[in-house]
């Protein structure tokens, strides 16, 4: 319990602390762009929320090697140091808007490779023929790696667009990773799953639903580094799990991704690292959460942000049972994986072409008509 509780305290104080010195480096840290097409606040907002992450899970090495677990404190000061060139990389373009996304997604593979080499996190099964063969050589497999933590890592930067979405995505997806780790038997990934639980759960408290601090690039290349890289060395080391219960937990970030990159290339012919407002967490913002619409006060603009967060979370959350009930058979996972991108598309088709589900729509007539039933439904007074 304490290995969730001490990160969690570490990043919630650091965190606090860059919320309340913004002033002094808001010129550097903070997103003051209100007008591009995933830009979703109404007021500038500090960018470097990774910065409380990963001194919470550097502190959580600390404390594992004075409670003598020296073993699970090498494990994730490896882990935690690994994922410094993705952190770093990141949080220097969030603080200096300069840095392409070619350097980013290099450093991001410069961690992975990091992590095949010092921790031994690499792919080397995938039940796929042909691919089986690839991995089956050390280049291969390190080469398939690196591809496959980098493009993770690139994914959860990608659904970083509202307060709350993109960590508690990685929150929920660390927790199932801990769950079948613990039921594997493998007490060092379920300590190092829990203690990311217990960081992010420390940036998160600060940035849903007030939308105080932004992961930023720095902190969405981290956290997507150590979903990926747990993910990974658990199918890795338990070898009675299907290598897809890797790529199942972390399906929502990831076919979003694919998704937008064919959506970029082939429907729109524009370049697929352009920027665009038309993700699903974008459209669900525009034309499913519709209370406060049009609104411009700051109060209003943050919580119409945040009540977008939570049909993602669902999402997520719709991709993860099947993934731990079925997470030791290859055929059902791969079924669960084609389901999962056809209910996805037809989701996002029904949306775009303004035919949202009517169970979708929060409108202001529903949060009329929720207050009116209380007022009716409230005894009266004397």
């Amino acid at each position: 319990m304490l290995n969730v509780l001490f990160p969690f305290l570490v990043a919630a104080v650091v965190t606090l602390l860059v919320v309340r010195s913004a002033r002094s480096h808001g010129r550097f840290s903070a997103d003051a762009d209100l007008s591009g097409p995933q830009k979703f606040h109404a007021r500038p907002v500090p960018r470097v929320g990774g910065i409380g992450i990963l001194l919470g899970m550097l502190a959580c090495a600390v404390y594992m090697w004075l409670t003598a677990a020296p073993e699970q404190a090498w494990f994730g000061l490896g882990l935690a140091l690994c994922g410094l060139p993705a952190f770093a990389m990141g949080l220097t373009e969030d603080l200096t808007k300069s840095v392409s996304p070619a350097k980013r997604l290099l450093a991001t593979g410069l961690s992975a490779g990091l992590a095949a080499w010092f921790l031994g996190a690499q792919i080397t099964r995938t039940d796929l023929p042909g691919l089986d063969w690839l991995v089956g050589f050390v280049p291969g497999a390190i080469l398939i790696t690196v591809f496959v933590i980098a493009g993770v890592a690139n994914a959860f930067n990608i659904i970083d667009g509202f307060n709350g979405l993109s960590s508690m995505c990685a929150v929920l997806i660390l927790l199932a990773i801990a769950l079948v780790a613990h039921d594997a038997g493998d007490a060092v990934l379920a300590a190092w799953a829990l203690a990311g639980v217990g960081a992010i759960l420390g940036f998160f408290v600060w940035n849903f639903p007030a939308g105080l601090i932004f992961l930023g690039d720095g902190g969405a290349y981290f956290v997507g580094f150590l979903v990926a890289e747990l993910a990974v060395l658990l199918i890795h080391r338990q070898q009675q799990l299907s290598p897809l219960f890797a790529l199942m937990v972390c399906i929502y970030p990831v076919f979003e991704t694919v998704f937008s990159i064919y959506r970029r290339r082939f429907i729109r012919a524009v370049p697929p690292g352009l920027p665009d407002g038309i993700h699903l967490h974008s459209l669900v913002y525009r034309r499913a959460v519709r209370w406060a619409v049009g609104a411009r006060d700051a109060k209003l603009v943050t919580r119409r942000n945040s009540l977008t967060a939570p049909y993602l979370w669902m999402l997520c959350i719709a991709s993860l049972v099947p993934a731990v009930l079925f997470r030791h058979s290859t055929p059902l996972l791969a079924a669960c994986i084609l389901l999962f991108g056809c209910v996805y598309v037809a989701i996002y088709w029904r949306i775009v072409r303004f035919r949202t589900p009517r169970w979708l729509v929060l409108s202001p007539v529903v949060g009329r008509r929720r207050a009116l039933k209380r007022r009716r439904t409230r005894p009266e007074g004397p």
